[in-house]
């Protein structure tokens, strides 16, 4: 193959940084797909804790194009967390653009090319990827609905407008002088959410994002079942990012709009998200504490943000605020929430919401159309 510690011949146009954590990741498939694009491109494959000699040898047997290249660099920083990682391959970049991938992810053919090509075309700072489930023969299969933009929208998007937050993970193309411009890293230390504080500072920066709705996608694959992103943590660890995001002076000084806009989405996803894959012996005492704490540290950030929830999120909001609610009945909400259709979940109390942008109908409308 020719794994190279070296630039290509060819500057490369795109930095694209993978982040590994076991020598059993299918890191070869990642790295091919990346290369399988006309634009120069060096892949960075980061070893966490992995001997480098043992990735180099898993990608032995791939083909690397000419003005190419693929090097693989060692990192050991004693957590199990992705930011290290990603971290060290991106303070290694020296291309005008960059991107991160998952070891277990593949890119679409010309994905690559097609992100490129819209910066080209738009001068944005950021190129979102559109996001498709992996199939069995490496096909697109169901689409991710994230961002739920605007209809039609590629160009020139806004974090509020489009309703970017929903988009956790900076998947795409990223200007490497925006990020260092606004200081942006993933957050060292964190297992799960490290990406998002990225996102949520770029989504409100006010650089130029452009959504690459209709182009090869960033393909998400299901077959890990050992990501550290389905680890089971308690809340205090698993929703540390957000506490550290609604705390953070810029996320105080963000508009009341934008904050709202984040706090809706961290409610919906994260919050209440915790509530359909933890079961009922999971939820003593300490841990409704500190879900009610979250909660509240982001109503509190947001005032009146929760008015756009539909009324099947009001009833699990009521009772993650009180956690003398039965941890049964708790649950119970949580399902009711993803019987989707039905009035409860469409409409807001205040039905002078039901049209809001962040209301369910407008939402989910936007997202069938992504």
């Amino acid at each position: 193959m020719g794994v190279s510690t070296t630039d290509p011949a060819t500057d490369p146009v795109v930095d694209l940084v993978v982040a590994v954590h076991t020598a059993e990741r299918p890191v070869a498939r990642a790295v091919a797909s990346a290369l399988d694009c006309q634009v120069p491109v060096r892949v960075t494959v980061v070893a966490h804790h992995v001997e480098p000699a043992r990735i180099e040898a898993n990608l032995a047997g791939v083909a690397v194009p000419d003005g190419s290249s693929v090097r693989v660099l060692a990192l050991s920083d004693g957590t199990r967390s992705p930011a290290g990682p990603f971290n060290h391959g991106l303070d290694a970049a020296t291309a005008p653009f960059v991107g991160v991938m998952g070891s277990d992810d593949r890119l679409a053919p010309g994905a690559l090319d097609s992100w490129v090509a819209l910066q080209r075309r738009t001068g944005a700072s950021v190129v979102i990827a559109r996001l498709a489930h992996a199939v069995a023969g490496g096909g697109a299969g169901r689409p991710v609905p994230t961002p739920p933009a605007r209809p039609g929208r590629s160009t020139g998007l806004d974090g509020v407008r489009d309703r970017l937050s929903y988009r956790s993970a900076p998947l795409g193309l990223l200007e490497r002088a925006t990020l260092d411009r606004l200081g942006l890293r993933f957050t060292p230390g964190l297992e799960v959410g490290e990406d998002v504080e990225v996102v949520t500072r770029l989504w409100f920066s006010g650089a130029p994002v452009a959504f690459d709705r209709r182009g090869p996608a960033y393909l998400v694959e299901d077959d890990a079942g050992d990501r550290i992103t389905y680890v089971s943590r308690p809340v205090d660890a698993e929703l540390a990012f957000v506490e550290r995001i609604v705390d953070a002076p810029w996320f105080l000084a963000y508009s009341g709009a934008q904050r709202s806009a984040a706090a809706v989405k961290f409610l919906r996803i994260h919050v209440f998200g915790l509530l359909g894959n933890r079961d009922e012996a999971f939820w003593d005492d300490d841990e409704r504490r500190s879900l009610a704490r979250v909660a509240r540290g982001l109503l509190d950030v947001a005032p009146g943000c929760e008015r756009v929830l539909s009324r099947a999120d009001r009833a699990v909001l009521d009772a993650v605020l009180d956690p003398a609610v039965p941890v049964a009945d708790l649950l119970a909400r949580g399902r009711a929430r993803r019987r989707h259709g039905r009035p409860a979940t469409l409409l807001p109390r205040d039905v002078r919401q039901a049209f809001a942008r962040e209301a369910p109908l407008r939402l989910m409308a936007a997202s069938v159309l992504v």
